[in-house]
């Protein structure tokens, strides 16, 4: 199992005067959370494009572990383009109450050419998406790339060069040039000039440092910050925290490496990585990256994670609006999100272990969508591929 791993990788943030820790423990051996309530609030955000067809498939197996006791009880809401169109806002108040209420949130994608016209940048449906991390405090996101041995043939490069692929990507979420003011574009000397500021503070590099320490100890102990310290300021301090927290951890081998450079061997020798940790923007394209290293990006599953645990589980991929509303997207990344879900947010490990496994088994058994098919596979549609899932969650 790719995901066979993670049985150990259940993950809690804790909240401390100066740490923040993130313990990849079972959580039955935990005592920093707080004691496991009956039911628990899940609010689904299909959003745009592929968005409501992906997240269709992930809420059907989501009421299978409904079957098998997991007691929660499922909203939906509008957000992105779809809350736009609806309410004139990409994060509506009612849809950001909804979210503060809920123990975790299934979201589907955001954004599309339709909306590309809006002038008003804080309408584009990406806010919505950036409103939601921030309002929640989603600071540490989870990505990892994990390649399937039955998409090996998918993979963009050599099966021995990507057999046995399994990285995991720490991103820092709510810092960074994205949320970086001030910023904007305006006129000066008669003509006009767009800017944005780049920074980062001590303790925000801090509390993700230790998350990706965390996540390497449990793993193969090995640590790459990605950063471009030969050039920004930001990234000299960046480098210089990790490396202050690095005697903390003397069992991990902590490395440092360019963005640039860090890019390059993700495509010539990607299996040196194991725990890449850098910041909001590096950190989405490298993903982005890696992502098509496992032959699809619609196979990845993201979680982002707030120090009390609760979550923000969604596809790497996009909107795909080019074949939205065409039962051709593939939904196994969507539905491998609720098995992060189940195991980081809603202390499940054996029913997201039960997702990983289906998804397995309807790739041994050669269903494809067109994104992963190649010859002698057989392809499906975006619903017959949730429905096999379902299946074999049933019966594994």
């Amino acid at each position: 199992m790719p995901f066979g791993r993670s049985r150990k990788e259940s993950a809690i943030f804790i909240g401390g005067n100066r740490k923040v820790a993130f313990v990849v423990e079972s959580l039955d051996k935990s005592l920093a959370r707080e004691p496991r309530r009956m039911s628990r609030k899940i609010l689904v955000l299909p959003g745009d494009g592929i968005g409501p067809e992906i997240t269709r498939e992930a809420v059907k197996v989501l009421e299978a572990c409904q079957e098998r006791g997991l007691d929660v009880t499922v909203d939906e809401a509008l957000v992105g383009g779809a809350a736009y169109d609806a309410h004139g806002e990409p994060l509506p108040e009612t849809t950001l109450a909804k979210a503060k209420a809920s123990d975790a949130i299934l979201l589907g994608a955001v954004g599309g050419p339709k909306w590309d016209k809006i002038e008003d940048l804080a309408k584009r449906p990406e806010k919505g998406l950036l409103g939601l991390r921030k309002h929640l405090g989603l600071f540490g996101n989870l990505r990892p790339a994990i390649l399937y041995p039955q998409l090996a043939e998918a993979s963009s490069l050599k099966p021995e060069v990507v057999s046995g692929l399994d990285i995991m990507i720490v991103r820092e979420l709510t810092g960074g040039i994205y949320f970086g003011q001030p910023r904007g574009i305006e006129e000066r000397n008669g003509q006009r000039v767009g800017f944005n500021t780049y920074i980062y503070s001590e303790a925000e590099i801090e509390r993700i440092g230790r998350v990706a320490f965390e996540m390497a100890r449990k793993r193969n102990k090995k640590l790459c910050s990605v950063d471009k310290a030969n050039v920004l300021e930001v990234t000299i301090l960046w480098r210089e925290i990790m490396e202050r927290l690095a005697p903390e951890y003397p069992d991990v081998e902590l490395s440092h490496m360019y963005v640039d450079n860090a890019a390059m061997q993700l495509v010539r020798a990607p299996k040196q990585f194991d725990v890449i940790v850098t910041g909001n923007m590096f950190g989405d394209i490298l993903s982005d990256a890696a992502a098509m290293l496992t032959g699809s990006i619609g196979m990845l599953p993201s979680a982002s994670l707030n120090e009390s645990g609760q979550g923000m589980y969604e596809p790497c991929h996009g909107s795909a609006p080019d074949i939205a509303g065409q039962n051709l997207a593939n939904p196994l990344a969507t539905i491998l999100s609720v098995a992060m879900m189940l195991r980081y947010s809603l202390d499940e490990p054996e029913l997201a272990e039960r997702i990983e496994g289906a998804v397995g088994k309807v790739l041994d058994d050669g269903l494809r969508t067109a994104d992963i098919a190649y010859p002698g596979t057989r392809r499906v549609s975006t619903s017959e591929m949730g429905d096999a899932v379902l299946a074999a969650f049933r019966h594994v």
